[in-house]
């Protein structure tokens, strides 16, 4: 279990309708390690700003996290996390080991831009 305050997928099922259900995803994918908390904590503090995305975590051990593990663009990565963003079901931007609070926004703004009113 990730202690986080974020939504845990434990099933490849739940990875699945997360990404089929919701527009915007962005998944952390890893342990309880100094690579991966910061990742975590920088996503539960924006998940209010960001409500045009859904925020989750997934155990990196867990035979059912195959579904991020396994998919070819992460077939270079030498450290964790995974994090992983879905747009409309599709993955569209991959990346691994720790992250700034600046390098994850600029990836949610480029991918996830919002519609706006006007």
């Amino acid at each position: 279990m990730l202690y986080t305050n974020l939504h845990h997928l434990l099933t490849a099922a739940d990875h699945q309708k997360l990404i089929n259900e919701n527009e915007n995803v962005m998944i952390c994918c890893g342990r309880m390690g100094p690579m991966c908390i910061p990742v975590y904590g920088i996503m539960e503090d924006i998940e209010g700003e960001y409500t045009h995305v859904k925020f989750a975590d997934m155990e990196f051990d867990n035979p059912e996290a195959h579904v991020i593990r396994n998919v070819p663009e992460v077939r270079g990565f030498m450290g964790i996390p995974f994090t992983m963003y879905y747009k409309n079901g599709k993955l569209v931007k991959a990346t691994s080991s720790i992250q700034s609070m600046s390098q994850v926004k600029a990836i949610l703004e480029k991918e996830f831009v919002p519609v706006t009113a006007g």
